[in-house]
């Protein structure tokens, strides 16, 4: 069986080599080929993962017949995530193997039963986090807070007093762009509309 390796710890101060070696020595006992092994630091919660999405990429285009990870919790700790790749995983025929012992495959009974299972808690973890963001709003209107983007501002207006300060030393708007990561086009807008506003005092 082609196998991916993936590997993955919360913080920088954490490394994969516990979780590589003993998925390696589970590939030597169960005779798995390993296609590839994928290490990297980021939070569970977080889902833009640039080596799972690499190992998903590799599921898509038929290249391996499994994923093989020390525990669930390291491909995804999130219950919507982790039941859309597994069924993701599931379309192009490709199993999640912990070694642990725990193996997703719909086409056995225990990967059927977890499934369902899990699309329960996704769908109670949605309408949950939808209850608190609707009770969140409504207690905020109550406090007579105003909701939704200020008029007139624009999430490039925290870049005003950089911009500005870097325009009045003479660098040029591609290079204040490159800097600071925008476009010379928001550069040169930020410059416009701070130029507007002091005609208009």
């Amino acid at each position: 069986m082609r196998v991916a390796i993936y590997c993955r710890v919360s913080t920088k101060d954490q490394d994969c080599d516990r979780q590589e070696r003993e998925l390696n020595s589970y590939c030597d006992r169960a005779g798995y080929e390993i296609v590839g092994a994928f290490k990297e630091t980021a939070s569970g919660k977080n889902s833009d993962r640039p080596c799972r999405k690499k190992v998903m990429r590799l599921a898509r285009n038929r290249d391996i017949d499994a994923v093989l990870v020390s525990e669930m919790s390291r491909w995804g700790r999130s219950t919507c995530d982790l039941i859309e790749t597994l069924m993701a995983l599931n379309a192009w025929g490709v199993s999640l193997v912990a070694s642990s012992g725990f193996q997703f495959d719909m086409a056995t009974p225990q990967g059927k039963m977890f499934s369902v299972i899990l699309a329960a808690i996704a769908e109670f973890e949605r309408e949950l986090i939808c209850d608190r963001v609707c009770s969140g709003l409504a207690a905020a209107k109550a406090r007579g807070v105003k909701l939704g983007r200020k008029q007139g501002y624009r999430p490039s207006d925290r870049y005003k007093h950089k911009v500005l300060a870097l325009v009045a030393e003479g660098y040029s708007y591609r290079r204040i762009g490159d800097k600071l990561g925008l476009s010379p086009t928001t550069v040169m807008d930020i410059v416009r509309r701070n130029r507007l506003d002091a005609i208009a005092a």
